[in-house]
């Protein structure tokens, strides 16, 4: 299939009717991509890579344009000495970054139109990549990565990186809860008995607590911006920081489809989730808290209840709890997707170094349920390796 590039500055410039013949239902989508572009975050250059053939639109991935510091997955000590690092010689550890993917959006998104057939998908993304990496090359970018890529499109990236020479990284995994249950006391049921326990206890520190759905929060922008920069200083692991205006904003975009729930205590605002509401899944994007009152009322857990109950209320099957946090998560019965990170320098010596970087950032090497995860994709890749080697052999033998 013939078909020519071009490298869009906004979603407006390929139109809803485009997007949506390659995207389909996907829950974040032609409106959630407008309003990233609206809302921020500040320091990225927002991307869009189209295919298109005589008849239009055969294929989208998105992307941006950013100054990446090469430590953003580390953590701990090690973290520590590389922020007085970059205090100390930032363009050491800062590189001009062009990716497909989103810094906001759960994977990288890769949409085609109906018309191209599943085999042909891997030659037009092929052709997509091999032209960003020449236009991002073109605009002074040296660093090419594909930032989220899915499970489900593991297929169609394999070929590709392989040619292309990129690096793979373990990127944060997506965390989704199945919610096949008519009551939540079902879905208790399922948890092991002490996490059971555990829960029940906990709901009892919520009782005063009063739960608030709203699709516009004007009214509460300064304080639900205060908790979630509270929460993005205790977490090790940022990409972006969001601005003020971001969770108004896309709610304003995003309307009726988005959500925040709004928790407090003692008609104090203490906690929030931003949710993104479809028939097919419930995607919570962001969480924000006071942790001094948070802790007392066991708010991650409880919150966590409310959308488990939300969704089995609607008829929701699938709780999509997004990134980190892997532990509990777990053992509230979630099943892991793990998300690939590709990567390649233009410049040979820096690309060689950056490999060497990379071992030392894997998330793997911070996080046990990403190493876990990592060794059991690894096992599954040698017992398909020597499945296949035998079944060679026996053919060959017949």
């Amino acid at each position: 299939m013939s078909a020519d590039f071009t490298l869009h500055a906004s979603v407006e410039e390929i139109g809803r009717e485009a997007w949506e013949s390659c995207f389909g239902r996907e829950p974040e989508n032609f409106d959630f991509y407008r309003a990233c572009e609206a809302a921020g975050p500040p320091g990225f250059t927002w991307f869009y890579a189209v295919l298109r053939d005589a008849a239009g639109v055969v294929a989208i991935v998105p992307g941006f344009g950013t100054r990446y510091r090469v430590d953003t997955t580390l953590q701990g000590g090690l973290r520590r000495f590389t922020d007085r690092l970059h205090r100390l010689v930032p363009f050491l550890m800062e590189l001009n970054l062009f990716a497909l993917g989103s810094p906001v959006a759960e994977v990288c998104h890769v949409g085609f139109s109906q018309r191209v057939p599943v085999g042909g998908r891997e030659a037009l993304l092929g052709q997509l990549v091999d032209a960003a990496r020449g236009e991002a090359a073109r605009r002074g970018y040296g660093l090419f990565a594909v930032k989220d890529a899915a499970e489900r499109d593991e297929a169609l990236w394999a070929p590709i990186v392989e040619r292309s020479g990129f690096a793979l990284l373990p990127g944060l995994p997506t965390a989704s809860l199945d919610l096949p249950f008519r009551s939540v006391d079902d879905y208790l049921a399922t948890l092991g008995r002490n996490m059971r326990r555990d829960l029940r206890r906990k709901r009892k520190a919520f009782a005063g607590v009063r739960v608030e759905r709203r699709r516009n929060i004007d009214d509460l922008g300064d304080e639900v911006y205060a908790l979630y920069c509270q929460t993005v200083d205790n977490s090790e692991l940022q990409f972006e920081h969001l601005p003020r205006d971001y969770f108004p904003a896309m709610l304003r975009h995003l309307a009726p489809q988005a959500a925040m729930v709004l928790y407090f205590h003692e008609e104090r605002l203490f906690g929030f989730n931003f949710v993104i509401e479809t028939p097919e899944r419930l995607i919570d994007k962001y969480i924000g808290m006071d942790y001094a009152v948070a802790r007392t009322l066991n708010f991650y857990f409880n919150s966590w209840m409310v959308n488990v109950a939300w969704c089995i209320e609607n008829g929701v099957p699938v709780y999509q709890s997004g990134q980190a946090f892997y532990g509990p998560k777990l053992r509230l019965g979630c099943r892991l997707s793990p998300n690939g990170q590709y990567f390649r320098h233009r410049n040979k010596l820096v690309n060689a170094i950056l490999l060497q970087v990379a071992r030392v950032v894997r998330l793997d090497r911070f996080d046990p349920a990403i190493a876990d995860l990592v060794e059991a994709d690894r096992e599954e890749a040698d017992h398909q390796d020597a499945h296949h080697h035998g079944a060679t052999f026996a053919g060959k033998g017949a």
